[in-house]
């Protein structure tokens, strides 16, 4: 098998591309490109490679895909494309979850990749955990194993949302009442839930909920005497994440760190600190406190860490390659 190697991130609005010269060297000629404009996932590869890699196809190629996946089969959950990566003509082709690949990025991930949310530097060699709201709200974990890593795939964020204070449980009576007769964290927990949990508490509290996109409420300039129903949104949103996060890390045993990626929280990095987030966090389960409490939080900001996690676990499976 030769180099270079294709590493992707497809989500349901762009999938992103690169290419890998070396193991161990991160992706290179990386572009982007829109999904609505390609017919499949074959497509979008051989148009990418056209135009990057020089007439070279590559050795092999890591895949994430924002959907499930199935040995060779994928599909995304939030766009047309389906099928199998036999159509590439890629060999050794890999298949991962999006949140699996995210994972996989976490021990090679450090510095400006990352903004501490809490607790002591993450520990290295234990067990890890991500999660994140984007447009939905995606869980995986990390564990040591001999040759490496072993990403540990999940639908976590499908669980019950973890509503403990009054007025949480108060906003879930709400939704059900509304016609939501399960609420699942991701229901609140993401991109698309954040207006859902907008609509709850301003059922809550007798106002007018409109119709809010998740843009506007995740605002980092909003504050209670600009929009108090957003300002009090990102409060309760925030809140919950901690709690759900928690959950995670004691599910997992993530002593090594829990990380939150997704495209909701960026926006909100300057609000993280002085919110609840950390608090619930720590006392998911009171009598854990200590435990959580010696487990870090961190956001990732990294610009491509899907890529990175791709391009990682190529280099993992296949250590004795050769160059083109």
């Amino acid at each position: 098998m030769s180099l270079p190697w294709l590493v992707a991130d497809i989500g349901g609005t762009n999938a992103r591309f690169g290419l890998v010269a070396r193991p161990g060297g991160q992706p290179e000629a990386v572009a982007v490109l829109d999904v609505s404009q390609h017919l499949g996932l074959a497509d979008a590869v051989a148009a990418y490679l056209a135009d990057n890699a020089g007439g070279v196809r590559p050795g092999a190629a890591c895949l994430a895909i924002a959907g499930p996946v199935d040995r060779d089969r994928y599909r995304l959950t939030n766009a047309g494309w389906s099928g199998s990566v036999e159509e590439l003509g890629i060999p050794r082709t890999v298949l991962l979850n999006d949140f699996e690949a995210l994972a996989i990025s976490l021990p090679h991930l450090a510095g400006d990749d990352l903004v501490p949310l809490g607790g002591p530097p993450p520990a290295a060699g234990l067990t890890k955990a991500v999660l994140g709201p984007g447009t939905g709200l995606g869980v995986a974990g990390l564990v040591p194993v001999r040759e490496g890593w072993q990403p540990v795939p999940g639908e976590g964020g499908h669980v019950a949302v973890p509503a403990v204070t009054d007025l949480e449980m108060e906003i879930v009576r709400a939704l059900r009442a509304d016609g939501l007769p399960y609420v699942d964290a991701e229901h609140l927990l993401s991109g698309t839930g954040l207006p859902r949990l907008h609509r709850g508490l301003a059922l809550v509290r007798g106002v007018a909920p409109g119709a809010r996109p998740a843009p506007p409420i995740t605002a980092a300039q909003i504050t209670a005497s600009d929009d108090p129903l957003c300002a009090e949104t990102v409060e309760v949103f925030l809140a919950l994440l901690g709690g759900f996060a928690g959950g995670v890390a004691l599910t997992l045993g993530a002593r090594g760190g829990v990380y939150l990626g997704g495209g909701v929280l960026p926006r909100l990095v300057s609000r993280i600190p002085g919110s609840a987030f950390r608090v619930r966090f720590e006392t998911t389960a009171p009598a854990l406190s200590e435990y959580a409490a010696a487990i870090a939080t961190s956001l990732i900001i990294a610009e491509q860490p899907a890529l990175t996690g791709a391009a990682a676990w190529l280099a993992q499976r296949f250590p004795d390659v050769e160059r083109v």
